[in-house]
């Protein structure tokens, strides 16, 4: 899929959906089915229009667009979100981005979307417009609620990354550079790939995990994954996400790991010894080897 700057457009008849789809979830992709273009803004628009109330993201640009592209999609076109951008009114978005630039014959949005100055622009705005067809889709609901990003962020941060993966229709992933630690894992006899949390993106709740990682090979490994602040060592290193992938011997420093959440095994805690620790530890390998399979 051909991922392009808005400033490097070329204008051609298009079919696209508009919106910040964050998480690519199901209810963001009944927006985007049929749709030949996703049109989507980086940064996330309220970390310029209103920064302290700015959501932790559910994805990066780069995820993004790999959920994109897994829905069959040609392009995506990103706008470049800034403070100059955010003064538009909703007829020059219209104007500007939607006829001049994308040359759109379509336009699918979810019924909650909202765009220009204030997101003062709605559905009526484009259904008015007669140089193109507007779709306009219903809130998602499953089970009889609506899907949304903040509902997903919800269960993350309560640590149900089940019930979360399946309203985003994929895998919440995390993805970070393999940092050096203490080797603390590795005394343990469960040697682990560190990776810090990324500022302004959802970590879930503290916790075990049962997963997978999968390495710059492209390889997979099944991963019990630890999140916080590993209570047993005082180490002053804040929040970890701690993956030992089972099954490997090798060196991961350095590698882009990206780390699957499936299900949730316990809550962090702080044991009465090291040995206690241990048994815990294996005892939640066995549990993820069952749970995510061989």
């Amino acid at each position: 899929m051909k991922v392009t700057p808005f400033s490097e457009l070329e204008r051609r008849q298009r079919v696209v959906a508009v919106g910040t789809f964050d998480g690519v979830h199901l209810g963001h992709r009944e927006v985007i089915a049929s749709a030949d273009t996703v049109l989507t803004f980086d940064p996330h628009p309220m970390s310029v229009t209103a920064p302290d109330r700015a959501p932790m993201l559910l994805t990066s640009l780069e995820r993004k667009a790999e959920l994109v592209e897994s829905l069959g999609v040609q392009e995506m076109v990103v706008i470049s979100f800034d403070q100059e951008f955010a003064e538009h009114s909703a007829n020059e978005f219209i104007d500007e981005v939607l006829v001049a630039g994308l040359g759109a014959a379509r336009v699918q949005i979810g019924e909650n979307f909202g765009f220009g100055k204030n997101a003062q622009g709605r559905a009526a705005n484009l259904l008015a417009d007669d140089r193109f067809e507007t779709s306009v889709m219903p809130l998602f609901e499953l089970d009889g609620a609506v899907v949304s990003s903040s509902r997903i962020r919800e269960l993350l941060e309560a640590g149900d990354v089940g019930e979360a993966n399946r309203l985003l229709g994929a895998p919440f992933i995390f993805s970070a550079e393999v940092q050096h630690g203490e080797r603390r894992g590795r005394e343990l006899g469960y040697p682990t790939a560190n990776l810090n949390p990324t500022v302004g993106y959802c970590t879930p709740r503290q916790g075990v995990y049962a997963g997978r990682a999968q390495l710059d090979s492209g390889e997979f490994k099944i991963a019990a994954i630890n999140v916080g602040m590993r209570p047993m060592f005082e180490s002053g290193l804040g929040e970890l996400i701690e993956a030992y992938l089972l099954d490997f011997d090798g060196d991961l420093y350095g590698q882009q790991l990206r780390v699957e959440f499936l299900e949730r095994l316990r809550g962090e805690e702080k044991f009465e010894s090291i040995d206690a620790l241990k048994l815990q530890m294996a005892a939640d390998v066995e549990s993820t080897r069952a749970l995510v399979g061989c």
